[in-house]
Protein backbone atom coordinates (compact mmCIF):
# COMPACT_ATOMS: atom_id res chain seq x y z
CA UNK A 1 0.00 0.00 0.00
CA UNK A 2 1.19 3.32 -1.02
CA UNK A 3 0.00 6.31 0.57
CA UNK A 4 0.79 9.55 -0.83
CA UNK A 5 -0.77 11.91 0.29
CA UNK A 6 0.05 14.84 1.90
CA UNK A 7 1.02 15.22 5.90
CA UNK A 8 0.62 18.68 6.07
CA UNK A 9 -3.10 20.28 6.29
CA UNK A 10 -1.59 24.10 5.77
CA UNK A 11 1.33 26.12 6.19
CA UNK A 12 1.01 29.42 8.15
CA UNK A 13 4.57 30.52 7.76
CA UNK A 14 7.10 28.81 9.34
CA UNK A 15 3.94 26.79 10.84
CA UNK A 16 2.72 23.78 9.88
CA UNK A 17 -0.48 22.13 10.71
CA UNK A 18 -0.26 17.97 10.24
CA UNK A 19 -2.59 15.22 10.26
CA UNK A 20 -0.69 13.78 12.85
CA UNK A 21 -1.49 16.88 14.82
CA UNK A 22 -4.98 16.46 14.38
CA UNK A 23 -5.12 13.16 15.17
CA UNK A 24 -3.52 13.49 18.41
CA UNK A 25 -5.95 16.04 19.61
CA UNK A 26 -8.58 13.84 18.27
CA UNK A 27 -7.19 11.30 20.45
CA UNK A 28 -6.58 13.06 23.59
CA UNK A 29 -10.64 13.88 23.43
CA UNK A 30 -11.96 10.43 22.50
CA UNK A 31 -10.29 9.52 26.12
CA UNK A 32 -12.42 12.50 27.63
CA UNK A 33 -15.26 11.66 25.99
CA UNK A 34 -15.38 8.48 26.96
CA UNK A 35 -14.42 9.15 30.44
CA UNK A 36 -17.21 11.82 30.50
CA UNK A 37 -19.80 9.38 29.00
CA UNK A 38 -18.57 7.18 31.57
CA UNK A 39 -19.97 9.35 34.48
CA UNK A 40 -23.10 9.39 32.77
CA UNK A 41 -23.32 5.33 33.37
CA UNK A 42 -22.93 6.02 36.95
CA UNK A 43 -18.95 6.00 37.57
CA UNK A 44 -17.95 7.80 40.54
CA UNK A 45 -16.09 10.78 39.02
CA UNK A 46 -17.35 14.60 38.52
CA UNK A 47 -17.68 16.56 35.82
CA UNK A 48 -15.52 18.78 36.81
CA UNK A 49 -12.76 15.93 38.09
CA UNK A 50 -12.91 14.81 34.28
CA UNK A 51 -12.30 18.56 32.74
CA UNK A 52 -9.36 18.84 35.98
CA UNK A 53 -7.97 15.42 34.68
CA UNK A 54 -8.20 16.58 31.02
CA UNK A 55 -6.05 19.28 31.23
CA UNK A 56 -3.50 17.91 33.88
CA UNK A 57 -3.38 14.75 31.82
CA UNK A 58 -2.41 16.61 28.90
CA UNK A 59 -0.08 18.42 30.00
CA UNK A 60 1.78 16.10 31.90
CA UNK A 61 1.30 13.35 29.13
CA UNK A 62 2.62 15.87 26.40
CA UNK A 63 6.06 16.43 28.86
CA UNK A 64 6.20 13.20 29.28
CA UNK A 65 5.97 11.88 25.26
CA UNK A 66 8.68 14.47 24.09
CA UNK A 67 10.68 13.77 26.98
CA UNK A 68 11.20 9.70 26.82
CA UNK A 69 11.09 10.85 22.53
CA UNK A 70 14.25 12.97 23.07
CA UNK A 71 16.00 10.34 25.30
CA UNK A 72 15.27 7.51 22.97
CA UNK A 73 17.07 9.38 20.23
CA UNK A 74 19.52 11.12 22.44
CA UNK A 75 22.29 10.78 19.66
CA UNK A 76 20.32 12.87 17.26
CA UNK A 77 19.28 15.40 20.41
CA UNK A 78 22.82 15.65 21.48
CA UNK A 79 24.06 16.80 18.67
CA UNK A 80 20.74 19.34 17.75
CA UNK A 81 19.50 20.44 21.48
CA UNK A 82 18.38 23.33 20.07
CA UNK A 83 15.41 20.96 18.62
CA UNK A 84 15.22 19.31 21.95
CA UNK A 85 12.03 21.67 22.59
CA UNK A 86 9.16 20.74 20.44
CA UNK A 87 6.47 18.75 19.30
CA UNK A 88 7.78 17.06 15.42
CA UNK A 89 8.16 13.71 18.50
CA UNK A 90 6.64 12.21 20.48
CA UNK A 91 6.75 8.97 22.32
CA UNK A 92 3.22 7.06 23.72
CA UNK A 93 4.91 5.57 26.84
CA UNK A 94 6.23 8.78 27.83
CA UNK A 95 2.60 10.22 27.15
CA UNK A 96 1.10 7.19 29.20
CA UNK A 97 3.54 7.57 31.89
CA UNK A 98 3.53 11.47 32.40
CA UNK A 99 -0.11 11.77 32.70
CA UNK A 100 -0.39 8.91 34.83
CA UNK A 101 1.54 10.72 37.03
CA UNK A 102 0.48 14.37 36.68
CA UNK A 103 -3.23 12.50 37.15
CA UNK A 104 -1.97 10.73 40.39
CA UNK A 105 -0.06 13.83 41.59
CA UNK A 106 -3.38 15.58 41.37
CA UNK A 107 -5.68 12.92 42.73
CA UNK A 108 -3.57 13.52 46.11
CA UNK A 109 -4.93 17.22 46.36
CA UNK A 110 -8.55 16.23 44.98
CA UNK A 111 -11.43 14.16 46.07
CA UNK A 112 -10.72 10.71 43.73
CA UNK A 113 -8.80 7.51 43.83
CA UNK A 114 -6.20 7.80 40.71
CA UNK A 115 -6.69 3.41 40.64
CA UNK A 116 -10.59 3.98 40.04
CA UNK A 117 -9.97 6.96 37.30
CA UNK A 118 -7.63 4.71 35.68
CA UNK A 119 -9.58 2.19 35.62
CA UNK A 120 -12.48 4.25 34.11
CA UNK A 121 -10.42 5.47 31.10
CA UNK A 122 -8.53 2.18 30.05
CA UNK A 123 -10.31 1.13 27.68
CA UNK A 124 -10.97 4.93 26.47
CA UNK A 125 -7.07 5.07 26.29
CA UNK A 126 -7.12 1.84 24.46
CA UNK A 127 -9.15 3.78 21.40
CA UNK A 128 -7.61 6.53 21.63
CA UNK A 129 -4.54 5.23 20.92
CA UNK A 130 -5.68 3.60 17.62
CA UNK A 131 -7.11 7.32 16.60
CA UNK A 132 -3.82 8.56 17.23
CA UNK A 133 -1.57 5.98 15.39
CA UNK A 134 -3.62 7.17 12.43
CA UNK A 135 -1.87 9.96 12.54
CA UNK A 136 1.09 8.08 12.41
CA UNK A 137 0.25 6.25 9.64
CA UNK A 138 -0.29 9.54 7.58
CA UNK A 139 2.61 11.12 9.20
CA UNK A 140 5.25 8.95 7.94
CA UNK A 141 6.71 7.97 11.24
CA UNK A 142 6.68 4.40 13.61
CA UNK A 143 6.32 2.11 10.83
CA UNK A 144 8.24 -1.01 10.95
CA UNK A 145 11.28 -2.70 9.72
CA UNK A 146 11.57 -2.44 5.72
CA UNK A 147 9.99 -5.82 4.15
CA UNK A 148 8.53 -6.99 0.88
CA UNK A 149 4.96 -8.31 2.52
CA UNK A 150 2.28 -8.03 0.17
CA UNK A 151 0.70 -5.31 3.07
CA UNK A 152 3.95 -3.84 3.29
CA UNK A 153 3.30 -0.11 2.79
CA UNK A 154 5.47 2.62 1.29
CA UNK A 155 5.18 6.83 1.45
CA UNK A 156 6.04 8.96 -2.11
CA UNK A 157 5.10 12.48 -0.71
CA UNK A 158 8.61 14.31 -0.56
CA UNK A 159 6.82 16.26 3.27
CA UNK A 160 6.62 12.52 4.45
CA UNK A 161 8.93 11.60 7.40
CA UNK A 162 9.63 8.13 6.29
CA UNK A 163 12.93 7.96 5.88
CA UNK A 164 13.01 6.69 2.59
CA UNK A 165 10.52 6.91 -0.21
CA UNK A 166 8.60 3.78 -2.37
CA UNK A 167 10.31 1.62 0.50
CA UNK A 168 8.10 -1.09 1.90
CA UNK A 169 8.03 -0.98 5.85
CA UNK A 170 6.08 -3.09 8.24
CA UNK A 171 2.63 -1.07 8.91
CA UNK A 172 3.65 -1.49 13.05
CA UNK A 173 0.61 1.27 12.86
CA UNK A 174 -1.75 -0.86 11.44
CA UNK A 175 -0.81 -3.20 13.40
CA UNK A 176 -0.73 -1.00 17.00
CA UNK A 177 -4.32 0.25 15.30
CA UNK A 178 -5.80 -3.45 15.60
CA UNK A 179 -4.25 -4.61 18.34
CA UNK A 180 -5.76 -1.35 20.73
CA UNK A 181 -9.54 -1.89 19.37
CA UNK A 182 -9.54 -5.29 20.44
CA UNK A 183 -7.65 -4.62 23.59
CA UNK A 184 -10.48 -1.68 24.21
CA UNK A 185 -13.41 -4.26 23.29
CA UNK A 186 -11.79 -7.03 25.29
CA UNK A 187 -11.35 -4.79 28.61
CA UNK A 188 -14.94 -4.04 28.29
CA UNK A 189 -15.96 -7.58 28.11
CA UNK A 190 -14.04 -8.30 30.90
CA UNK A 191 -15.08 -5.41 33.22
CA UNK A 192 -17.56 -7.13 35.25
CA UNK A 193 -15.81 -10.60 35.50
CA UNK A 194 -12.90 -9.26 37.31
CA UNK A 195 -13.80 -6.81 39.92
CA UNK A 196 -11.03 -5.23 41.76
CA UNK A 197 -9.11 -1.84 41.84
CA UNK A 198 -7.03 -1.48 39.25
CA UNK A 199 -7.72 -4.59 37.47
CA UNK A 200 -8.92 -2.56 34.12
CA UNK A 201 -5.68 -0.61 34.05
CA UNK A 202 -3.47 -3.70 34.75
CA UNK A 203 -4.92 -5.64 32.05
CA UNK A 204 -4.46 -2.46 29.51
CA UNK A 205 -0.86 -1.64 30.23
CA UNK A 206 0.34 -5.38 30.78
CA UNK A 207 -1.29 -6.24 27.23
CA UNK A 208 -0.15 -2.96 25.55
CA UNK A 209 3.31 -3.78 26.98
CA UNK A 210 3.56 -6.73 25.46
CA UNK A 211 2.93 -6.13 22.62
CA UNK A 212 5.43 -3.00 22.64
CA UNK A 213 7.85 -6.02 23.31
CA UNK A 214 6.85 -7.75 20.51
CA UNK A 215 6.72 -5.22 17.54
CA UNK A 216 9.84 -3.94 18.76
CA UNK A 217 11.80 -6.38 16.84
CA UNK A 218 10.22 -5.47 13.69
CA UNK A 219 11.33 -1.43 14.62
CA UNK A 220 14.39 0.04 13.85
CA UNK A 221 15.44 2.01 16.92
CA UNK A 222 18.42 2.63 18.89
CA UNK A 223 19.10 -0.56 21.05
CA UNK A 224 19.53 0.32 24.88
CA UNK A 225 19.95 -3.04 27.13
CA UNK A 226 21.87 -5.81 24.38
CA UNK A 227 19.09 -6.31 21.63
CA UNK A 228 16.57 -4.49 23.06
CA UNK A 229 15.63 -0.72 21.95
CA UNK A 230 13.87 1.28 24.74
CA UNK A 231 10.29 0.23 24.33
CA UNK A 232 11.10 -3.25 24.98
CA UNK A 233 12.90 -2.69 28.11
CA UNK A 234 10.18 -0.36 29.49
CA UNK A 235 7.58 -2.93 28.11
CA UNK A 236 9.25 -6.02 29.71
CA UNK A 237 9.62 -3.97 33.52
CA UNK A 238 6.12 -2.72 32.77
CA UNK A 239 4.13 -6.21 31.89
CA UNK A 240 6.04 -7.76 34.89
CA UNK A 241 5.11 -5.79 37.06
CA UNK A 242 0.98 -5.20 35.54
CA UNK A 243 0.58 -8.58 34.91
CA UNK A 244 1.93 -9.20 38.78
CA UNK A 245 -0.32 -7.42 40.37
CA UNK A 246 -3.00 -8.62 38.60
CA UNK A 247 -2.02 -12.04 39.39
CA UNK A 248 -1.76 -11.34 43.06
CA UNK A 249 -5.41 -9.54 43.40
CA UNK A 250 -6.81 -12.22 41.41
CA UNK A 251 -5.88 -14.72 43.65
CA UNK A 252 -6.46 -12.23 46.79
CA UNK A 253 -10.35 -11.51 45.31
CA UNK A 254 -11.25 -13.91 43.08
CA UNK A 255 -10.15 -17.42 44.60
CA UNK A 256 -10.77 -16.68 48.05
CA UNK A 257 -14.00 -15.53 47.64
CA UNK A 258 -13.67 -11.85 49.19
CA UNK A 259 -14.34 -8.56 48.18
CA UNK A 260 -12.67 -5.38 47.07
CA UNK A 261 -14.17 -3.32 49.63
CA UNK A 262 -12.20 -0.29 48.32
CA UNK A 263 -13.77 -0.59 45.53
CA UNK A 264 -17.53 -1.83 46.47
CA UNK A 265 -17.12 1.83 48.93
CA UNK A 266 -15.97 3.84 45.73
CA UNK A 267 -19.11 2.33 43.80
CA UNK A 268 -21.19 2.63 46.83
CA UNK A 269 -21.05 6.29 47.00
CA UNK A 270 -19.18 6.93 50.14
CA UNK A 271 -16.73 10.22 50.22
CA UNK A 272 -13.37 9.82 49.87
CA UNK A 273 -12.26 10.31 52.80
CA UNK A 274 -14.14 6.86 54.62
CA UNK A 275 -12.38 5.05 51.36
CA UNK A 276 -9.31 6.20 52.30
CA UNK A 277 -9.53 4.99 56.07
CA UNK A 278 -10.74 1.82 55.12
CA UNK A 279 -8.16 1.11 52.93
CA UNK A 280 -5.35 2.16 55.66
CA UNK A 281 -7.17 0.12 57.92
Amino acid sequence: MNISMNPIILTIGSLELRWYGVMVALAILTVVFWTYYQTKKGAKITSDQVLSGFIIGTISGIIGARLLHVVDYWSYYSAHPENIIGGDGLAIYGGILGAALGLLIYSKFSKFKALYLFDVMAPGIAFSQAVGRIGCLINGCCYGAQCDLPWAISYSHPDSFAERLNVGYHPTQVYEMIFMVILGLGLILLKKKIRFMGSQFYMYFGCYSVFRFAVGFIRDNETVVGNLVQSQVIGLVASIICFGLLGYNYYKYKKNGSVDAELAAIEAGAPVEEVKEESEE
